[in-house]
């Protein structure tokens, strides 16, 4: 999953999966688990909230779903949820139950955040390229903790890792061909600026993921 250096904010969501399920959780106990699920579906709804605020666009499930709500008005919690149901299976037969359970917790909890965050929670003006770099911060620091718990936020990784089980065609390249479609996609719904921007934030978040998601670097 390593060969593309900047894979787009998609990658992100499925980043380090295969990693986070071959390295050992002994140290983990439940209740670090629970903080460490709790910690990524916050944060990583407060960068959903900012992302939309900002008409931003992304990757793979999330940006799928993004997508969606842009162009029928459907809240991105409910959508989200429902969009990663296909892949709990797949996510099940290569990574395990307890990967599968985690995830599906994150998912759901991240759907929920979304939904009821606005109450509390408001952005004014914000810069894009303050928003960017802000939300790969975010997001890169959410998913660094639910990788190192065991879990995602669900993504097309899965079904990437699937295919290059059964076909030897790397995860990698599934991923940026879904991607690259999720954000031609997105042109047609938002300028090419917001797009660039967007990619700006991926670029942050990829460079968090691969600077500090390091098992040579982190003993659970």
């Amino acid at each position: 999953m390593r060969e593309t250096s900047f894979q787009p904010l998609a990658s992100v969501l499925s980043l380090g999966q295969s990693e986070a399920m071959t390295e050992k959780h002994a140290k983990h106990g439940l209740t670090d688990d629970l903080q460490g699920l709790a910690y990524g579906s916050f944060m990583a709804s407060v960068g959903v909230l900012l992302m939309t605020h900002m008409g931003f666009v992304t990757g793979q499930t999330a940006g799928l779903a993004i997508l969606i709500s842009y162009a029928t008005g459907w809240g991105f919690g409910p959508v989200f949820f429902v969009v990663n149901l296909p892949f709990y299976w797949l996510g099940y037969k290569r990574f395990g139950l307890n990967f599968t359970l985690k995830s599906f917790a994150a998912v759901a909890a991240l759907s929920v955040l979304v939904q009821v965050l606005p109450k509390g929670l408001h952005f004014g003006a914000v810069h894009p390229a303050v928003a960017a770099v802000l939300l790969g911060c975010m997001t890169g620091s959410a998913l660094l903790a639910l990788f190192r718990h065991g879990s995602s936020l669900g993504g097309i990784g899965i079904v990437g890792l699937y295919i290059q089980d059964r076909t030897g065609f790397r995860a990698g390249w599934t991923q940026m061909i879904f991607d690259a479609c999720l954000f031609g996609c997105a042109l047609l719904l938002r300028d090419w600026q917001t797009v660039a921007w967007s990619f700006l934030g991926a670029v942050v978040l990829n460079l968090v993921i691969a600077i500090n998601h390091r098992r040579d670097r982190y003993i659970a």
